[in-house]
């Protein structure tokens, strides 16, 4: 019985923005075309990355046959080589993770795209596509382009054309297939299989996948998080993570040189106060990185916060069902170059355990760890636990004349050792007590109020 395949488009679906500016450099650099732009070629590339395709940039696209005659096939293949290896850095961190789904589901991968096949194999060959859709040159005897076309433009309807020979070709059914892409001349290819995606979509195609209850992605951010114009909530949290902003706290912030300005990282921090994730988000955002926090299922499924907190990129967990899935999608993120936040004690520790200095950590940081090789960076968080005691349902939003002192301090990554999920904890934990002043590792008999305070509202 046949199965299905995914087909993926290319520019401003799998890259950012168009590949086309790096193939007419490589070009340009084996004298295959100009060296000098266009007038307005810079305008044109800027439009079809806000905008998507347009009919004037297909245009010049199927004229580019006719410009390539007498042109070397080889050379151009070469100049394909040369421009994948700038175009790979182009692709969008979680495109990768979605191709991998595929594959393991048991799904040729096949990229289709308009861009011609010689200039765009190497690129697939690097990230593993089982076969090419693609534009093919005519080819004369001598190896040269004769300025025609082999088969179809593949694009609109002849890119819905050339994906059916395809799939006939290969015993593949397009009613188990998906496809995805960003563009509203792709709707041809789009309503032909059984699961369309819209991809980063151009305005029309947003409408229309709105109109069809397409699912709506963007491979640049974790799935479920919207953007608009380009933007995501966490762009904006990122802008307006400013202290005096919450003039109900004053912050003293320390080491945040020590969070990576980029690639993964697993950031770690103490648990003293429902305002811990408010500190710790401040503290990686004034770095320059807006994280991925781990929460528990029960800020998720709160009104108003849970689905802020899934727009942010937040990873929910249900502690009581042992579900693999949380860690599987934090490594996700990881792999895409995130930074994933959580704090290891799971809970704020309640009654005269919130006093003790030795901290217990859940071995879900050492876990993934070990998962994925990020480094594990400590935050070290001291007097959360006055702006919100964990007695009080709301923050003291209202102590704005002696507003109390919150300090985080960065450390250096934990050194782990990967092979025993309990020791690294351990060392994570340690690690996250020498952050921390003085008096926290001095062991005491809190008073009858202090064990209130931390207390939760119903005891």
């Amino acid at each position: 019985m046949a199965g299905g395949a995914a087909f993926f488009d290319l520019d401003r679906t799998l890259l950012r923005g168009a590949s086309g500016p790096l193939i007419a450099e490589a070009l340009g650099a084996a004298g295959l075309a100009p060296t000098r732009k266009l007038p307005g070629q810079d305008l044109l590339y800027k439009v079809y990355d806000l905008l998507g395709e347009t009919l004037p940039t297909m245009a010049l696209a199927r004229g580019a046959a006719l410009a390539a005659r007498g042109q070397s096939r080889a050379a151009v293949q070469e100049a394909g080589r040369r421009a994948a290896e700038r175009l790979e850095d182009l692709v969008t961190p979680y495109a990768r993770p979605l191709l991998d789904e595929h594959r393991k589901a048991g799904r040729p991968v096949v990229l289709a795209t308009t861009t011609p096949l010689d200039l765009v194999e190497p690129l697939a060959e690097r990230l593993g596509f089982d076969d090419v859709v693609a534009t093919r040159y005519a080819e004369s005897a001598e190896g040269r382009y004769t300025g025609r076309l082999e088969g179809e433009f593949v694009w609109a309807t002849g890119k819905l054309a050339a994906v059916r020979r395809w799939a006939d070709t290969h015993g593949i059914d397009l009613a188990q297939s998906y496809a995805y892409s960003d563009s509203v001349y792709d709707l041809p290819m789009l309503g032909a299989v059984g699961h369309p995606h819209a991809v980063n979509p151009d305005p029309r195609l947003h409408v229309v996948a709105m109109a069809r209850r397409w699912p709506v992605l963007h491979l640049d951010v974790p799935p479920g998080v919207p953007k608009l114009l380009g933007v995501e909530p966490a762009d904006l949290a990122r802008v307006l993570a400013r202290p005096e902003l919450m003039p109900y706290a004053r912050f003293d912030l320390q080491g945040l040189e020590g969070i990576p300005k980029t690639g993964a990282a697993i950031v770690v921090a103490n648990h003293r106060s429902y305002f811990d994730t408010a500190a710790l988000g401040l503290t990686v955002m004034r770095s320059g990185r807006a994280p991925r926090f781990l929460g528990k299922k029960e800020v998720f499924d709160a009104p108003v916060i849970g689905p802020a907190a899934k727009a942010m990129g937040g990873i929910r967990v249900d502690r009581g069902s042992g579900s693999g899935e949380p860690l599987q999608e934090a490594a996700r993120a990881l792999d895409a170059g995130e930074i994933v936040a959580l704090m290891p004690q799971g809970t704020i520790p309640r009654g005269e355990a919130f006093f003790d200095p030795v901290l217990v950590g859940k071995t879900g940081a050492a876990r993934l760890a070990a998962m994925t090789r990020a480094p594990v960076i400590p935050v070290g968080i001291w007097g959360t636990e006055k702006v919100w005691p964990r007695r009080e349902r709301v923050p003291r939003v209202w102590n704005l004349l002696d507003p109390p002192l919150v300090t985080a301090r960065v450390g250096k990554a934990v050194d782990l050792a990967y092979d025993n999920a309990k020791a690294d904890t351990a060392r994570i934990m340690q690690a996250l007590v020498d952050l921390l002043p003085p008096e926290a590792r001095r062991r005491r008999a809190p008073t009858a109020e202090e064990i209130a305070l931390a207390s939760p509202p119903s005891h």
